[in-house]
């Protein structure tokens, strides 16, 4: 997400015009995915987070910091098939099996003085982007899971744009200067009203839902998408990089992308689940 606080044409570095057209394809490939089979958009959410995890290994190696790779990959993929073949549960055990893994993976790497970090960071990784990740996919295993995925990207892709669009042409009360002073409270306000705005007629097109609900989707958007966003610009501060990758571009890396998302995931999975359910033998 980016909320400015102050006008400028694009973040510094980064070239506008292909950032727009490299973001309409991949929001033109994730959609397109979705309504031609599940199992296609599952492929995509397995990509993205593999390649995300990769580009973690790689920044943590700045920090001392070797992730166990293998067993993360072997185990996000794990994570998102079960989670989307057989529910929340196996998710959660999905996620612990994960971890220990990663734990007898280190163990079996050999000892060594970072073994310890090595695993801490191996399962901060693993709740980081796979578990996050799995609950797109238990929107996704719903009769309607199209719609849902569908909705809640859109409602990112608003929270991130309507934050871009005020906090460039009125951004002047920075939100979190020492964590990203280009974000602003006044971008925030746009965050909120566009993502509120979207989640309304998305819920009511999608679902024919209250437009309640939309709102309380909005509102959780932006609180969720703001703190993941602001939490890798924590982390890619302390690793001391600008972005996480270069896989993206003009985006930087997937992460870059992932960071709102992921946080998020829970948030519109668990206010959907709650207040629009999907309907029995949809």
């Amino acid at each position: 997400m980016t909320q400015l606080a102050a006008p400028t044409t694009s973040r510094p570095g980064r070239d506008l015009p292909v950032a727009i057209s490299v973001g309409v394809g991949m929001l033109v490939v994730v959609v397109a995915s979705l309504f031609i089979r599940k199992e296609a958009f599952l492929v995509v959410a397995v990509l993205a987070v593999c390649a995300g995890l990769w580009e973690l290994a790689q920044a943590f190696t700045r920090r001392a910091i070797h992730l166990p790779l293998l067993p993360l990959l072997v185990g996000a993929v794990g994570i998102l098939v079960s989670s989307y073949t057989a529910g929340p549960e196996a998710l959660f055990v999905s996620f612990m099996l994960t971890v220990g893994g990663v734990v007898v993976w280190r163990v079996l790497d050999g000892s060594g003085d970072s073994a310890l970090r090595d695993v801490v960071g191996g399962a901060f990784a693993a709740a980081y982007l796979p578990f996050l990740a799995g609950f797109v996919m238990l929107m996704l295993a719903e009769p309607d899971g199209p719609a849902r995925v569908l909705v809640f990207i859109l409602l990112c892709v608003a929270s991130d744009t309507g934050g871009f669009a005020v906090g460039v042409l009125l951004g002047r009360h920075p939100l979190a200067p020492s964590v990203s002073p280009k974000k602003s409270w006044e971008g925030l306000a746009g965050s909120v009203v566009l993502a509120c705005v979207v989640g309304v007629v998305s819920v009511q097109v999608a679902f024919e839902g209250e437009p309640l609900v939309g709102v309380f989707l909005g509102l959780a958007t932006v609180v969720t998408a703001t703190l993941g966003d602001l939490a890798e610009s924590m982390l890619k501060r302390d690793l001391e990089l600008k972005d996480m990758g270069r896989l993206v571009p003009g985006h930087g890396g997937v992460l870059d992308r992932l960071d709102s998302l992921l946080l998020t995931a829970p948030a519109v999975y668990l206010v959907l689940t709650l207040l629009q359910p999907a309907p029995v033998g949809f």
